[in-house]
């Protein structure tokens, strides 16, 4: 063997090695997050629906879907951690790029994982949720032996219909937006046209469901932060408070106890909630005054003067990038099919720079999960503790995947990182629209701007109230004048 076959035979080795070394990578952190999503699901699932005592087929059936469920948050996680874990092996690589023990982290890595979670989240969102709802559901075809299989067909057939369906959808709405000759001969290629344009429709969805939920749950953080953390006390009397608390305890738990009589009779369940809401209430006032003043005038200030200032500066990236969509061409969102990892750094403030990206990222989509299990329409979503149905479980998890996979288009969208998008991520046919994403930055700061201001402006006023007592007032009471009948 000559030096030049031998040196072919090295680099082919080498690269066998960097592969194998991948897929080594991406298995542990996919199983790292599995296990996670798998404790999460099972501290909010039902435990009766996997019981075998009465029903085996029932409790297998919700197993099955439970993995499925578990596959798909995992995708999520794996979702939202992307652009976190690209920027900062960019700047791992650059502080330290001749380093042996980080040879590891390099593009081909994590145009790998990109990749990945975009394959696993067509999958999730096109096949695997789908299946576990119509497996739940299915109980066989009339008159088929019952049993599991017998449900595995009748999901297969649904979903065969409801493919079937989408696909027509999507091929009328190609047809119609591109009404050309080449358009229509894409039309035929599933693969290569029909996914990737079904999920440019799924990401757009996921996108402009992230421009109502943000906004919303950046001025919520405030209030669910307020509820966890001991608000300092100002002008009000906590001593005086608990006092009545506790004699309204009192009071109402000797009337829960005297039951009825013959001369009052009262509303049980009624009394029963009262003294829950009271309960609660003084359980609260106590670990407010059993609080250090460190933490009840340092602690509060500080979380809120955090939360104002990323919130703060997110709106100021909004707007700096609205000035950059005017002025450079380079400001919009696209996409690359190679990582320039360790080569220069996506912020002008170096590794600073990028730690406020990913804090920026992550800020966001914890505002956007707080938004939308906070707005109306999607209440009834938020799961419960040890009492969350198979259905329910199956739709947050279709819900979360939807808001991780738009996370990272948002976030370059928004200008939040310069990281360009990676894979299939960045062929989104929208992605190129000057005016959809000019407006959709301009939508965004103004909406949030407003969220702000309605709830600083009620917050401020509700707090005084508060704070001078005069909640305590009795409210005038006006009686409208109503003519007398004349009999």
């Amino acid at each position: 063997m000559d030096a030049a076959e031998y040196e072919a035979l090295a680099v082919r080795e080498q690269l066998f090695h960097e592969r194998v070394r991948e897929c080594l990578i991406s298995t542990l952190l996919f199983v790292s997050l599995y296990i996670l999503c798998h404790f999460v699901l099972t501290r909010f699932k039902r435990h009766t629906d996997f019981t075998t005592v009465d029903d085996d087929e029932d409790a297998a059936v919700n197993r099955i879907a439970l993995w499925l469920c578990t596959f798909t948050l995992a995708v999520s996680l794996g979702a939202v951690l992307l652009l976190p874990f690209s920027i900062i092996s960019n700047e791992v690589l650059l502080s330290f790029p001749q380093n042996y023990y980080i040879q590891w982290l390099n593009g081909s890595l994590v145009h790998g994982l990109w990749n990945l979670v975009f394959l696993f989240s067509n999958l999730s969102l096109v096949f695997l949720m789908p299946f576990a709802y119509f497996f739940t559901e299915a109980e066989g075809f009339a008159g088929s032996k019952k049993g599991i299989m017998a449900r595995v067909y009748e999901t297969f057939v649904v979903l065969l219909l409801l493919t079937l369906l989408v696909l027509g959808m999507v091929w009328v709405a190609s047809a119609i937006v591109d009404n050309d000759a080449a358009s229509r001969e894409s039309l035929y290629d599933l693969w290569e046209y029909y996914l990737p344009y079904l999920y440019s429709c799924i990401s757009l969805f996921g996108v402009l469901l992230l421009l109502l939920c943000t906004p919303f749950g950046l001025s919520r953080m405030f209030t669910v932060t307020g509820t966890l953390l001991v608000k300092p006390r100002l002008l009000e009397d906590l001593d005086e408070q608990l006092n009545c608390t506790v004699f309204e305890e009192m009071a109402i738990s000797l009337k829960i106890n005297s039951g009825k009589s013959c001369w009052l009779s009262f509303d049980m369940d009624l009394l029963r909630q009262q003294y829950l809401a009271i309960h609660t209430h003084r359980i609260t006032l106590e670990t407010r005054r059993k609080a250090s003043a460190w933490q009840r005038n340092l602690g509060y200030p500080l979380a809120m003067l955090s939360l104002l200032s990323l919130t703060g500066l997110s709106v100021l990236v909004v707007c700096f990038h609205v000035l950059e969509l005017l002025l450079d061409d380079a400001a919009m969102p696209r996409g690359i099919q190679e990582a320039p990892l360790g080569k220069v750094s996506f912020s002008v403030f170096g590794s600073f720079g990028a730690a406020m990206q990913v804090i920026l990222i992550f800020y966001l989509m914890i505002s956007s999960v707080v938004g939308f299990y906070s707005s109306p329409l999607f209440t009834k979503l938020l799961p419960e503790r040890h009492d969350t149905a198979m259905t329910k479980i199956i739709g947050n998890c279709v819900s979360l995947l939807v808001l991780s996979s738009a996370l990272p288009v948002l976030s370059r969208t928004l200008g939040i990182t310069r990281f360009d998008l990676l894979g299939d991520f960045g062929r989104f046919n929208w992605l190129g629209n000057f005016y959809i994403v000019f407006l959709y930055n301009m939508l965004f700061a103004g909406l949030t701007t407003l969220c702000l201001v309605k709830k600083f402006t009620w917050a401020v006023q509700a707090e005084l109230i508060r704070a001078f007592g005069l909640h305590k007032l009795p409210l005038p009471v006006t009686r409208s004048q109503q003519p007398s009948k004349v009999s």
